[in-house]
């Protein structure tokens, strides 16, 4: 009950999170019913169907990702002297936000059964009704104890890591320099002041050598008679499995080298005898590393896979349906979701020091000027490491 009567009070743009992460759930949800229809239609093909409900798992996985930093952003979940003096402390507060990200997950996967009823025919007297009664196996009765199950993975996974991701979140102590203790800098400082940053992310080297590796066995495994080991649904059976598995090390080593990239961008931007801006954002932008980091690699990883499959059928006919067309979307949209939410974060964590440094005379020009140059850092080390993954990935397709 509380968790909903914040909802009403929060303002319109956590609002508009919580509902993005609703239809994020909800779109999930729609293509692990749409899997269970045809494993219902379809009782012969169990292969076929196991390998869809499989192929569900990564727009599922960037799902639960954007709720998780949803969840991370929210304001009701960040501690308040007078939240704890009411009983409700970081541990509460953490249940708080896994009951609300339950609650959104759990208004999609609705929204899906009650679309998916729908399109089927089942649900009668609404425009489109039964309009993709073939796509989706109108014929075939759907297990109560089946859907139930799927349309609970997405709300119990997203709530479950926004407990562990918030629990794990560090929490801010006092820190003020020893020189400044008697001067009125001093009182202008916030309590939760970032340190400089402290050593670098260590998954870097791990990251490139397991996106080296993902890239080795896309080209290794890829098969020269057109046949597919693990054939994907709908029209995509002649797409190797090397390619699937190879851009999933991939993807999972660019999130893992990602936030040691971020780290020496911060770094780059501190060479040569750098100014206060530029220093300001270095130091900034090294800070926020392990934050922004994870998920700059993985909307690498979606952009590199996006622009291979460009490069493979951008001039033919494309073997895929709609319901492949949907999952490419809500893995888009969650990933640069996810991306834009992290970035909300971190400047949420910064906003008391930028007030500090306006209070003390800094022009407001700088500060954007270290925004820009932050985003622009970024941009020159990943747009290229973007187009080299999908050119290396495309390779073996195209050769």
């Amino acid at each position: 009950m509380l968790a909903l009567r914040l909802a009403r009070g929060s303002h319109p743009l956590v609002l508009m999170r919580r509902l993005l992460v609703a239809a994020a759930s909800a779109g999930v949800g729609f293509l692990l019913l749409c899997s269970l229809g045809y494993a219902s239609g379809h009782p012969a093909h169990s292969t076929g169907a196991v390998l869809r409900l499989l192929w569900c798992l990564v727009p599922f996985a960037a799902a639960v990702q954007f709720a998780v930093a949803v969840a991370r952003t929210d304001p009701s979940t960040r501690p308040r002297s007078g939240l704890s003096a009411m009983g409700l402390g970081p541990v509460k507060l953490t249940v708080l936000a896994a009951v609300s990200t339950a609650v959104s997950c759990t208004l999609g996967s609705v929204v899906a059964l009650l679309l998916f009823l729908h399109l089927r025919g089942d649900l009668s007297g609404l425009p489109f009704d039964g309009a993709a009664a073939g796509l989706l196996d109108a014929g075939a009765p759907l297990p109560l104890a089946a859907v139930l199950v799927l349309l609970t993975l997405v709300p119990v996974s997203a709530a479950t890591a926004s407990t562990l991701a918030l629990r794990a979140r560090p929490v801010s102590t006092a820190r003020v320099p020893a020189a400044a203790e008697d001067d009125t800098f001093a009182d202008a400082l916030p309590d939760d002041l970032p340190p400089v940053p402290a050593t670098p992310p260590t998954g870097l080297p791990w990251g490139v050598a397991l996106a080296a590796v993902g890239l080795a066995v896309e080209a290794y495994v890829r098969r020269s008679d057109g046949h597919s080991l693990l054939p994907l649904p709908g029209r995509l059976a002649t797409t190797p499995v090397g390619v699937v598995a190879g851009w999933t090390l991939t993807a999972i080593g660019l999130a893992m080298a990602g936030p040691g990239l971020a780290y020496l961008s911060g770094r780059l931007l501190q060479s040569v005898r750098p100014g206060a801006v530029r220093l300001l954002a270095g130091r900034v932008l090294m800070d926020e590393a392990r934050r922004i980091g994870g998920p700059l690699g993985v909307i690498c990883a979606v952009l590199s896979a996006v622009t291979s499959a460009y490069a493979l059928y951008g001039t033919g006919p494309r073997p895929f349906g709609p319901l492949t067309a949907l999952g490419a979307v809500l893995v888009l949209g969650c990933t640069a979701a996810t991306l834009l939410t992290s970035a909300l974060e971190a400047r949420q964590d910064r906003a008391r020091t930028a007030q500090v440094l306006l209070r003390l005379g800094a022009p407001a020009s700088a500060l954007r000027a270290a925004t820009a140059l932050r985003a622009a850092a970024l941009l020159v080390v990943f747009a290229p490491l973007t187009w080299l993954i999908a050119q290396l990935a495309a390779l073996p397709l195209t050769a």
